[in-house]
């Protein structure tokens, strides 16, 4: 059922990501996702002087803006776009590996330590702008070489930041995590779900 402050209000998920949109589907079935054509190398290139959380919310801004921009600013219109980082325990910004051994490079890094993954959501409409970042510690058990080749073979990390999937095989790595399932997988819908009621005008308390 969607949500009474989104009634009237046609809604655009900016993001090819299926994950994402299994997860906005839990607040309204009422969108259409329309792939943002946004170049994101100029900002990743900034991965390291900039805050993770920062950076996500400036990738997760230009998705929404350039397909706001491309559908012609729908007075009516919500652009919705996400972004997900994952952050080594060194530091390092990881988004999607470029092929299998960069995949196996972060897995190693991850294994036996915790780090973060930070996602960044920007809500667009007639209102203006709102942004918003979300992060989670996850800590994975200890991985030799055969468990890394072992999840390599299933082919789930090739799209992925950080080279896993904790919704899926990537979830056999995770020994625990502190924060949002939700926002790991590629979206915080518990948190979208607030900002939404807030950018709207929404007097509804949730």
């Amino acid at each position: 059922m969607k949500e009474e402050f989104l009634s009237g209000r046609k809604i655009w998920l900016a993001s090819r990501s299926p994950r994402r949109k299994e997860l906005l589907s839990r607040i309204t079935p009422d969108f259409t996702v329309k792939v943002s054509r946004f170049d994101e190398a100029p900002l990743m290139a900034q991965a390291g002087s900039v805050p993770p959380e920062e950076l996500v919310k400036a990738l997760s801004a230009g998705k929404a803006r350039a397909v706001w921009e491309e559908l012609g600013a729908p007075a009516e219109g919500l652009v919705i776009g996400g972004d997900t980082v994952v952050v080594s325990p060194d530091g390092e910004v990881f988004g999607i590996p470029e092929d299998r051994e960069d995949a196996a490079r972060m897995l190693r890094a991850l294994s036996g330590r915790t780090h973060r993954v930070s996602t960044g959501v920007t809500i667009l409409g007639r209102e203006g702008a709102r942004s918003f970042s979300v992060t989670t510690l996850v800590e994975f058990y200890p991985l030799d070489e055969g468990d890394i080749a072992a999840y390599l073979d299933t082919g789930e990390p090739f799209d992925k930041a950080g080279a896993y999937g904790i919704q899926g095989a990537g979830s056999l790595l995770v020994r625990g995590i502190r924060g949002s399932f939700d926002n790991v997988v590629g979206l915080p819908a518990a948190a979208l779900l607030r900002e939404l009621a807030a950018f709207c005008g929404s007097s509804r308390e949730i």
